[in-house]
């Protein structure tokens, strides 16, 4: 990868984020304006000077969940511009896959839609001398259902519709229980074909935890990052399941609002019991992510979501993906190098990428925690 002229731009302020005396997320539009015309990345609006290079040098490997990759696409060319002699390689894979990686030793940090197993924490005790895998919640938006039928621009669904779609037991879009949600909408007698990660997935987690929460009797199976229910195509990556869902006609899928709105696919609003059926954007998805409390300790900033949330305008389909370190024995000729690059993502101007992206950035009162533990590596 090239290194990149510095920009010269300023970067804006982030306002402070607050919502009910807490400092939360701010609201990101659903509009897609982080690509060029060939579908490559703008550079973003954050300015060299908000980076600090900080002894950063040589290579830095991660890998991990695809959720986050049109941010971490977005960072990387940030900071590579800003520190001229590093090269930081993100592989996009999946969460799953990301957290092997780590636990192996192969990568500097992880990124992971799914905080970690204790199981996952003390395997990574063997590589992290000293101390353990830690998570810290990076990057925050909606898992949007993207859906693609001839003839439908705005679609209604809530979760017992949603689980018994992917279950397999829904199977024509003028079903009895979608034409109940959907009043004065003509839906066509077409076939659905829904689309699942066909690899372990941080994104299927997220979405599986909502449908065993708010549809247990409709989703018979366990939350998981491995697709459990029977019927569907999987496809590879957020990526892979948005590309079938734009080419397929009667195609549902589940995927980072990002990837619905660079390739310009509708997505599903939810009826969650508010008043009114919620959209997937980042602004909702603030508002579900708001209530997160902290679940781990110490180092650890693992979060817990509430995926049956009835608040007006929040959209409970959330995800945090976490960044995967070392809080103890970090290696030391990539160490300088991960915190430099996590302190410019945690940064307020790394988080306003996350505006400019399709995501939403992190509550404010929690990232102030996760700097403070980058601060801390060693």
């Amino acid at each position: 990868m090239k290194l990149q002229r510095k920009n010269r731009l300023r970067a804006s302020a982030l306002g402070a984020l607050v919502v009910s005396g807490a400092l939360v997320l701010t609201a990101c539009g659903s509009d897609d304006n982080t690509k060029n015309a060939g579908g490559t990345a703008k550079p973003s609006q954050a300015a060299a000077g908000d980076i600090k290079c900080d002894g950063a040098k040589g290579k830095l490997l991660a890998s991990g969940s695809s959720a986050q990759k049109n941010a971490v696409d977005l960072w990387v060319k940030n900071y590579m511009a800003a520190c001229s002699g590093v090269e930081v390689n993100y592989k996009s894979s999946s969460s799953g896959e990301g957290i092997v990686a780590f636990n192996q030793g192969t990568v500097g940090f992880a990124g992971s839609d799914s905080a970690l197993k204790p199981e996952q924490i003390e395997e990574s005790k063997k590589i992290c001398t000293g101390g353990q895998g830690i998570d810290l919640p990076m990057v925050g938006g909606p898992i949007a259902l993207g859906f693609n039928v001839a003839g439908v621009d705005k679609l209604n669904l809530d979760a017992a519709t949603v689980a018994n779609i992917f279950n397999d037991k829904i199977k024509k879009w003028d079903d009895e229980a979608i034409k109940k949600l959907n009043p004065g909408v003509t839906l066509p007698p077409t076939a659905i074909q829904h689309f699942h990660r066909s690899e372990d997935s941080g994104t299927t987690e997220n979405l599986t935890k909502y449908l065993k929460a708010a549809a247990p009797d409709a989703w018979p199976h366990e939350a998981a990052k491995k697709w459990a229910a029977p019927g569907g195509l999987g496809a590879s990556g957020s990526s892979g399941v948005a590309t079938q869902v734009k080419q397929v006609d009667g195609a549902i899928g589940y995927f980072e609002l990002s990837y619905a709105s660079s390739q310009s696919i509708k997505t599903v609003d939810l009826n969650t019991g508010a008043a009114a059926p919620v959209p997937a954007t980042g602004e909702n998805a603030s508002k579900a992510i708001a209530a997160a409390k902290i679940s781990g300790t110490g180092s650890d900033l693992a979060l817990k979501l509430d995926y049956t949330t009835k608040a007006e305008g929040a959209y409970p389909i959330v995800l945090v993906t976490y960044e995967v370190v070392c809080d103890k024995g970090n290696k030391a000729e990539t160490l300088p190098t991960v915190k430099s690059f996590l302190n410019y993502t945690a940064s307020d101007a790394g988080q306003k990428v996350l505006l400019e992206n399709g995501y939403a950035p992190i509550p404010t009162e929690i990232n102030a925690k996760v700097r403070e533990v980058i601060a801390s590596l060693s």
